[in-house]
């Protein structure tokens, strides 16, 4: 059998109890419920940024059994300006699978685990590892990256053959005690010492024995993604309001970009608003129409060029609410998620009211 802990974690753990972060807030209970929450949301997101989102999120939901019982809508709503929101959706579904058909518990394998919405092999092992102990090796970015480093892996992380190799060392370094902190604390030295630019290199317990440290080509790794030219795509958002000064919105389809968010009618060019049932809007002389400031919002695959096009329109109030249509007031008050330049232009709009 392996040593319990091999010199790279016996390293590790001496630097996280004297250096790594022990009073993050999903540190505190470490329940599969919570470490799966944090997980889900640290994905791609900056610890920083989701500490107050978890404290919300726990506050709403405490429970599994709260989390299932939601409406996507409210789930969305705590989700909204983290972005990447199918993540919330699968959270929400996961939770609803593991309440309706596990009785409320967890699969306490990474096998088990991975059958869930939204639950990768990386993920599911800091899930398994954190909150139960299973020895289970993680491959997220922080990671790769602090992995890419000490071995000097060449070639894109996300590359097939890169991956392979990486998954292999990070099975090999895994301990088989302290396993909760090593996962921790792996994920520490890449977010807080072995950072994507400008590494902390004196600060590290591998400062010695780190290969790409001891050739001088620290930010030769890990290696890049050939970057390709954005395209840009625009649209035209219709900021349309009733006599009470609410905007309507329409819920989008579950799938595709920002599925499930609440956001505003759209048209290809701000001259042609868009039909709506019950009450069309054109540019009669009785609708007041302003073309507001053009904002960008960037996805991983394109650029989207918004304008925003305010109209104060005669026969809004026609407009029923239903399944699709919302009326929503400017202060926020209704729990849906938005979609985020939408947030962005109302919250305009309301200090402009």
């Amino acid at each position: 059998m392996p040593s319990a802990n091999p010199p790279f974690a016996k390293q590790l753990l001496q630097w996280f109890d004297k250096h790594g972060r022990h009073d993050l807030p999903w540190q505190a209970d470490r329940t599969a419920y919570r470490v799966w929450i944090s997980e889900i949301m640290l994905q791609q997101t900056q610890v920083s940024t989701v500490i107050p989102y978890f404290e919300r999120f726990m506050d709403r939901f405490a429970t599994i059994q709260e989390l299932a019982a939601a409406q996507t809508d409210q789930v969305l709503h705590l989700w909204t300006g983290l972005g990447y929101y199918a993540r919330a959706r699968n959270l929400h579904k996961a939770a609803q699978v593991i309440v309706e058909t596990n009785d409320s518990s967890f699969p306490d394998t990474v096998e088990g685990l991975m059958e869930l919405d939204g639950i990768g092999q990386s993920t599911a092992g800091a899930i398994a590892a954190i909150s139960m102990g299973v020895r289970a090796p993680i491959l997220d970015g922080n990671v790769k990256r602090v992995l890419a480093r000490y071995h000097c892996i060449s070639g894109w992380p996300e590359q097939s053959s890169v991956k392979k190799q990486l998954w292999e060392i990070a099975e090999s370094l895994t301990p088989h005690e302290r396993v909760d902190d090593y996962t921790q604390a792996i994920m520490d030295l890449g977010a807080t010492v072995c950072t994507r630019s400008k590494p902390s290199c004196k600060g590290c317990p591998f400062q010695l024995d780190c290969g790409a440290h001891r050739q001088d080509r620290v930010t030769e790794f890990p290696g890049k993604k050939v970057k390709k030219t954005l395209p840009i795509k625009s649209v035209a958002m219709f900021i349309l309001q009733n006599a009470l000064g609410e905007v309507l919105l329409e819920k989008r389809p579950a799938t595709g970009i920002w599925g499930s968010l609440y956001s505003l009618p759209e048209s290809a060019e701000p001259s042609s608003p868009p039909k709506l049932v019950g009450a069309p809007i054109d540019n009669r002389a009785d609708n007041a129409s302003e073309e507001l400031e053009k904002i960008r919002h960037s996805f991983s695959h394109y650029h989207l060029d918004i304008t925003p096009v305010r109209i104060l329109a005669t026969k809004l109030d026609e407009i029923a609410e239903t399944d699709r249509w919302l009326w929503y007031p400017l202060d926020h008050s209704l729990e849906v998620g938005l979609a985020a330049p939408v947030k962005k232009l109302l919250s305009k709009l309301a200090e402009k009211s």
